[in-house]
């Protein structure tokens, strides 16, 4: 767990609430002038990030969550609800893609394979969920999937 109040800042609380209006309780996304729904809160696969920190702490990457769990299209198509730990989420159609921050940390080779279109399916880089209900969660806490879209749904 990540929250971001400030640029280049970040916080690994306990447990935080998620709401639709803030995200993840003191992160930035709330403040910014339009905040994005399709990109409230930011999800990566925590051990696909380990390898590319090589040894540095995981909150550098800046996502918000950090999950053992499939991230692929193939497991978690656009429109899939999730129970994050009390929270009720849904998978966005945004792509997460990393910024400049993610380069300047971790070199462009691995934002080029996070990125990559061989990979893109695999979604190494993450995805971005946002809220449908409000709830807890913490680190430990279960994420399942409650439903996916059907065919042409999505």
């Amino acid at each position: 767990m990540v929250a971001r109040p400030e640029v280049q800042e970040r916080l690994t609380p306990g447990r935080c609430r998620l709401t639709s209006g803030a995200g993840v309780e003191n992160d930035r996304w709330s403040g910014k002038e339009r905040p994005d729904p399709e990109a409230q809160i930011t999800v990566m696969r925590a051990d696909v990030a380990r390898v590319i920190a090589n040894g540095q702490p995981l909150f550098l990457f800046g996502d918000n969550l950090l999950v053992e769990l499939d991230l692929s299209r193939a497991n978690l198509p656009t429109g899939t609800r999730l129970r994050v730990g009390s929270a009720l989420c849904e998978v966005t159609a945004k792509p997460h893609t990393g910024c400049g921050k993610f380069a300047g940390r971790f070199g462009q080779q691995a934002r080029d394979l996070t990125n990559s279109e061989e990979f893109a399916d695999r979604r190494l880089r993450g995805l971005y969920i946002r809220v449908v209900e409000p709830g807890e969660v913490g680190p430990g806490d279960d994420i399942s999937v409650l439903s996916r879209p059907g065919p042409g749904d999505e």
